[in-house]
């Protein structure tokens, strides 16, 4: 077995403290414009050329909210399309000052 060199190693673990995560957060999106509430209850992309963590972070929490909606709707006895148009009307209407909402003709506006 070789020897571990300890300037490689020692090297190796500064440099990955040293990377900052670049992971972005829902309100930090939003807030750059990057992202926005829209009458389905989903988020969608407002920037046209997003990023990859942008993506992902639009997909993870479409994907979570789809799987409360379901569940909600399921308690409600709806449909889970009403449970999303619903939602969505509200999300829209609590959007803070300067975040970006997008209206039912597909327009994306700063609020």
């Amino acid at each position: 077995m070789k020897p571990i060199n300890l300037r490689a190693a020692l090297a190796a673990l500064l440099i990955l403290l040293a990377t900052p995560a670049f992971a972005l957060s829902l309100d930090e999106a939003k807030a750059q414009g990057l992202i926005g509430e829209q009458s389905s209850g989903y988020l969608g992309i407002v920037t046209g050329s997003p990023s990859a963590d942008v993506k992902a972070l639009v997909q993870d929490i479409n994907s979570q909210r789809k799987a409360l909606y379901i569940e909600k709707a399921k308690e409600a006895g709806v449909e889970l399309k009403i449970m999303e148009l619903r939602t969505g009307e509200r999300l829209l209407k609590r959007a803070p000052d300067g975040e970006y909402v997008r209206t039912p003709d597909g327009k994306w506006i700063k609020k």
